[in-house]
Order: structure tokens, then C-alpha cells, then sequence
């Protein structure tokens, strides 16, 4: 057991559920630490660098910075809020002796707040409570602490861990508050309660040097980064270390540099001890839960354990007629290096071989997290076919069970109705119901992991885009039966051609299409949605008949509604059993596995 500390650094984790305002905050505690010049330009979210973070306004991947503040060096780790990416954040809380629990003053704890304090929880890390965003007019904050207390004695929190410390701020104004109504000041209470409350990292001088890599990271320079923190020993640049695999085997090697991050730059140190979290150069081979030890003497650390995937796609070559026109990387090999080259920095991640040598079995948390990978390869030029997402179910006793889900759905109070109604249609059943007598109410349900599949879109329609849905993991139960996906058929085109806006005029009668005019078709592609429950093989591509008798009806406008643009989420779950996506950097299409008609029917 750890025996001495090692004072002048703190690490900690900001930890929240999606859009609290972890990465706002995080933006104030580096301008006010002096990390920026008065007059240097710095964007909104700057821990969100990723394109697709910025685009979504959520945080993707954990990221970690280092302020100092009165001669305390105090690392940070944001961490992402959205339940898809709860590896991120199981990984992360490795690093870190303290977490910042954001919640926001209004919403009050969601599902991703239980997900990511139970991992605190579990890992005794003493958390530091902020209830945050306390300027928004329907900020109701006494209550928010009584539900954060509820939480936590819920989650069998010990009296320890219940004597938290509270704090009242606003992350965009970048003040902060002991008390509710007090006097709003800048965020030095909060560093001050960090340095008070974070314990500083322990560590055991008679143990040999122990590093656990929790992140990857690439420098065009360097190549390769390791990132993680040093528990015991010592680690100095030019050093010949033990590379501790997670399968047991042990590999010689030496690094080549060491970094240490100070605001959101790296800075190249020689030297690094007990509690510092830093990234090392020249380990080409290491992964995410290996560990550096001492050359002589290696001793690895525990692995990281992160939970099981429930969802799965089958992610395969793009086999349609347009296949190799838009994408620069298009053969299963290239597919196959890049799944590959995720899972090492993805930890939740895990692809798997099918029974055809063209596709892969990808699992993830969550339709989100699938998505976000798809989309990624995409824009790195990647053309690919992939198919509607399926949940793992696993046996137990001898029973099939199912990965189950805790939904809270905030909507206002004339949706009640249809949104138990569409949930139970979903084998969802209501747990709780809370209206807060703003107009607004909460509801809590728990279905399985199958019914959230396309219920998103179905939802935000169905509340006119005022409700807000969230969902988690929450365990497995025996297989709930049946449940009805989509109770529409496609218009499917028949021929390849492109898509006239006469044919279309004499198609919206019959569905909702997806195309407009001039659209190249094909075969086998749908081009919209059924009103009714069976597939339609439809002529999209015919063109008006032209004769030299002239009628008064000949010139009449032709009316067309705009086509049903569809993003990458609405796309995977809009899918049947019998169908696929096709991506490519360019175009989202949709298509039938078989597309010859006549092998349809």
C-alpha cells in the first residue's frame, strides 16, 4: 500500500452528464489559471479539438490538461457526458485521485451523472459537488442538492463519500459560489476546495517503476504517444524500460521522449515522478491498460476492466453499383486495418470476423458511439456498407437474456400520452414520474436496449422537438418478445437512372421520398418511405412523354416537397432488417441487401 505523499500536484476529473457544462468549465479554469495571454484569441471549448465535437457540441474523447495554481500543479481530465462513451471515462478515472461532479441547476442528475459518479464511487475517489449553470431562470438549485443526495445514498455511498463539498457556479461567466444567493467571485473557491479536498497522489518509494497507459495519442514528429500516469518510481527520458502486456508477456524497449502538459500544450521534461501524468515517446507497440515497469524488475498493474458492449453492426465492402466512385479507401483490407487500429485506442470497442471475408462485426455501447466511428472513417475517405444495429443478448442460466436500459424522457406535460403510449409499444414500462409544476414533466422508464433502436427521431417528432431523451446500460433480463421496428415499407427504385421530377410528382402521393431530381439511381436503392407496411418497387426515373399535340394542360407546374434529408444516426435506425447503408465521404444511401427485384420477391 501506497506510504508517502507526494504534495504540489493534484489530479482530477471533471465528470458530468452530456451538456452540463464540463468543457465550459474547464475553458474558465484555464483562462483564470494564466495559462492565456490578455489578447490571445482562444475559441469556445477548446478541449473539444476534434471536428465532430465541435460540430455536435459533445465531447468525444477524454482529454487532459495540466494549470498550476499557487505552486500546486493541478492536472485535469475532461471527460465525455454521453453514456456511448462511458469507456472513456472508466479509463480516465485510472488517472485521477478526485472528480468535479457538474450538475446542471435546472435538469437536475441524469442518467450519465449515475453512470459516471458510480464509477467514481466504486473507485473511492472523494468527489467535489458543483451545481452548475445557477443563472438560468428555472435554476432551482436546494432541490438539485436533495436529488444529488439521493443520488448517492442510492448508490450506497459511505458516510465519507456523503460528507461532499458543494459549490454553486456559472461556468460561462467563469464565477463561483459557496452558497446559492452568495456573493458570485471568481473560480478560486473552487481551486482552493480542490487543493483542500483532492488528496495529493500516494505512492510506494520501495516499489520499482510502475506507469499505467491509459490513452494513445499521435505526434508526426514522435510517432506514437503513450499517455498515462506514473504510480510508483520514476521515469526519465532516453530510459530502458519493461513494456507489461496485457497477455502476460514482457518487452525490452527504451523511450525515446517524455512530455508533460502545461495548459493545452505539450512540454518535453526529463524527468517525471509519482503522480504525474505524462505522454512517452518510442513505445510503437504499447496499448491502452499496459503497463511500464522497471527493466529488472517489472511489475504490472492491474488492467483496465470497462463494461461489456450491448449493441453491434455489421460493417462490410460497399457492394452497390456506385461503389468506388466517391472513396479513396474501399477494399476490406483497408476496412479491416482501420477497425483494427480503433481498438487500440478505443477500449469499449471490439470488432470481430463474420462468416464473409468483406464484412466485420463491430461492438460498441451505443448506436452514438457506432455512428461517430462510422462517421470519422468517412471523412478520412472511407466507402463502406453497414447494417442495421443489433443488440448482444447473452445466455444466463440457461435463458436467453438481453441488455436493458434506464430511459428518462423530459418533455412537456400534453406529450404524457403519446410518449407512454410509443415507449410501451417498445415493452417499456414507467418506474417514476416527477412533475416539477413547471409545465415540464420527468419520466423514468426501463426497456430493453432493442427499443431505443429508431425511437429517437420517432420521439423528437412526436413532442414537436421539445422533449429530451436519455438513456443508460442497466443490466440484462430475460428476453422481452417481440418488438414491432418500423411500421412502414420503402419505395424502392427498380432500374438505374436518375430520378425526374415528373416521376417524383406522381410518387409523393404513395410516401415520403429521399431524393431529388436529378439524383443518379439504381437498383435496389430506396428512395423513400411506404406509407404503407410493404416494400413498393417503384420507376423513379420516369421522364414525361413528349408529343407534337399541344393541350392546355401541357405546361402546368409540377409541385414537389422537398426530399427527407437524413443525417448518419437517423440513417442507421430508419434501417430494416433487409437493408443496409451505404457511406461514402460524399453521399448516405440506402439500399436493399438483394437488389434485383425479381430476387426480392
Amino acid at each position: 500500500m501506497a506510504s508517502e505523499a507526494r504534495e504540489g500536484i493534484r489530479n482530477v476529473a471533471i465528470i458530468a452528464h452530456v451538456d452540463h457544462g464540463k468543457t465550459t468549465l474547464v475553458d474558465a479554469m484555464l483562462w483564470q489559471s494564466g495559462i492565456f495571454r490578455d489578447n490571445e484569441s482562444v475559441m469556445e471549448r477548446v478541449m473539444d479539438s476534434i471536428d465532430l465535437e465541435r460540430e455536435k457540441g459533445i465531447t468525444i474523447m477524454a482529454k487532459n490538461t495540466a494549470i498550476t495554481y499557487r505552486g500546486t500543479r493541478i492536472n485535469i481530465v475532461d471527460t465525455p457526458g454521453h453514456a456511448d462513451f462511458g469507456g472513456e471515462v472508466e479509463r480516465t478515472l485510472k488517472m485521477v485521485d478526485g472528480v468535479l461532479l457538474l450538475v446542471d441547476a435546472s435538469e437536475g442528475p441524469l442518467p450519465q451523472t449515475r453512470f459516471v459518479l458510480r464509477k467514481a464511487l466504486e473507485s473511492n475517489l472523494p468527489p467535489i459537488v458543483l451545481i452548475n449553470k445557477i443563472d438560468r431562470p428555472d435554476a432551482r438549485p436546494q432541490a438539485v442538492l436533495n436529488e444529488v443526495y439521493d443520488l448517492f445514498i442510492d448508490l450506497d455511498a459511505t458516510e465519507d463519500q456523503l460528507d461532499f463539498p458543494v459549490l454553486y457556479c456559472n461556468a460561462r461567466r467563469g464565477t463561483c459560489s459557496p452558497s446559492p444567493g452568495g456573493p458570485e467571485t471568481t473560480l478560486e473557491p473552487l481551486f482552493e476546495e480542490i487543493l483542500r479536498s483532492v488528496p495529493a497522489p500516494r505512492f510506494d518509494p520501495a516499489m520499482p517503476l510502475q506507469l499505467l497507459v491509459t490513452n494513445l495519442d499521435w505526434d508526426d514528429y514522435v510517432g506514437r504517444l503513450a499517455i498515462g500516469r506514473v504510480f510508483n518510481g520514476t521515469l526519465s527520458r532516453g530510459q530502458d524500460v519493461s513494456l507489461c502486456g496485457r497477455d502476460g508477456r514482457v518487452a525490452q524497449i527504451r523511450t525515446t521522449g517524455l512530455y508533460g502538459y502545461q495548459g493545452l500544450k505539450r512540454v518535453e521534461i526529463t524527468e517525471a515522478g509519482p503522480g504525474d501524468i505524462v505522454a512517452v515517446a518510442g513505445l510503437e507497440n504499447a496499448g491502452i491498460g499496459e503497463t511500464l515497469s522497471d527493466r529488472e524488475n517489472p511489475q504490472a498493474l492491474p488492467p483496465i476492466l470497462v463494461d461489456e458492449p450491448t449493441i453491434a453492426v455489421v460493417i462490410g465492402v460497399n457492394s452497390s453499383p456506385a461503389a468506388g466512385r466517391e472513396g479513396e479507401h474501399v477494399t476490406s483490407r483497408k476496412i479491416k486495418e482501420r477497425l483494427e487500429r480503433e481498438t487500440l485506442t478505443n477500449v469499449s470497442i471490439r470488432v470481430e470476423p463474420t462468416d464473409s471475408a468483406d464484412s466485420f462485426k463491430v461492438s460498441g455501447r451505443g448506436e452514438l458511439q457506432l455512428a461517430i466511428l462510422v462517421e470519422m472513417m468517412r471523412r478520412e475517405g472511407f466507402e463502406m456498407s453497414v447494417g442495421k444495429p443489433e443488440v448482444l443478448s447473452r445466455e444466463i442460466g440457461g435463458a436467453r437474456h438481453e441488455p436493458m436500459e434506464a430511459l428518462v424522457v423530459d418533455c412537456p406535460e400534453v406529450f404524457i400520452g403519446v410518449v407512454t403510449q410509443k415507449v410501451g409499444m417498445r415493452r417499456g414500462r414507467m418506474t417514476k414520474m416527477v412533475n416539477h409544476g413547471t409545465g415540464r414533466v420527468r419520466m423514468d422508464f426501463r426497456l430493453p436496449s432493442r427499443g431505443l433502436i429508431g425511437f429517437r427521431s420517432e420521439f423528437l417528432t412526436d413532442t414537436k422537438g421539445t422533449g429530451i431523451a436519455n438513456h443508460l446500460f442497466d443490466g440484462y433480463e430475460p428476453w422481452q418478445g417481440e418488438i414491432a421496428h418500423r411500421g412502414t415499407g420503402a419505395l424502392v427504385a427498380d432500374r438505374a437512372g436518375r430520378a425526374t421530377g415528373n416521376a417524383i410528382e406522381h410518387l409523393q402521393p404513395r410516401g415520403e421520398l429521399f431524393i431529388s431530381p436529378g439524383d443518379e439511381v439504381y437498383e435496389g436503392m430506396v428512395v423513400g418511405e411506404n406509407a404503407r407496411e410493404a416494400d413498393l418497387d417503384v420507376n423513379i426515373t420516369k421522364e414525361k412523354k413528349l408529343t407534337n399535340m399541344r393541350a392546355s394542360t401541357a405546361d402546368e407546374a409540377i409541385h414537389l416537397v422537398p426530399p427527407r434529408v437524413m443525417s448518419l444516426e437517423q440513417s442507421l435506425e430508419f434501417l430494416a432488417e433487409d437493408e443496409l447503408l451505404e457511406v461514402t465521404p460524399v453521399s448516405l444511401r440506402l439500399r436493399k441487401k438483394v437488389l434485383p427485384a425479381v430476387k426480392r420477391k
